[in-house]
């Protein structure tokens, strides 16, 4: 079992930048593909991004490709998102997941452990 804490969201203006970080207790992510996923209210959860879990491989929703980055450090046991020119449409609750296999990484239903989610807020 794997424990995921969020944490950098906030209140940002748009076109600023924000770096959400998911730590990791309980085993070592280098045994998992870890994924970020949001939801926003009234919405459905969505994909953002996922990442092998050797770090070679990555994948990013079409409304992030080229502004958002996701990176992992397994010896800090620690996955990223890095979000860059930031919209009012990426407003939403954000949340890390760990998964023991996945096919495409974009499913919710693929990851096993979820953490609590961290808020992002963009103004405009």
């Amino acid at each position: 079992q794997v424990q995921l804490v969020e944490s950098g969201g906030g209140l940002v203006q748009a076109g600023s930048s924000l770096r959400l970080s998911c730590a990791a207790s309980g085993r070592t992510i280098s045994s998992y593909d870890m994924g970020w996923f949001r939801q926003a209210p009234g919405k459905e959860r969505e994909f953002v991004a996922a990442i092998s879990r050797s770090g070679s491989s990555t994948d990013y929703a079409d409304s992030v490709k080229g502004r958002f980055t996701i990176s992992r450090d397994n010896a800090k046991n620690t996955v990223y998102l890095q979000m860059n020119s930031l919209k009012p449409d990426d407003t939403a609750i954000y949340y890390c997941a760990a998964a023991w296999r996945v096919t495409t990484g974009q499913r919710g239903y693929e990851y096993d452990y979820w953490g609590q989610g961290t808020q992002v807020t963009v103004s405009s």
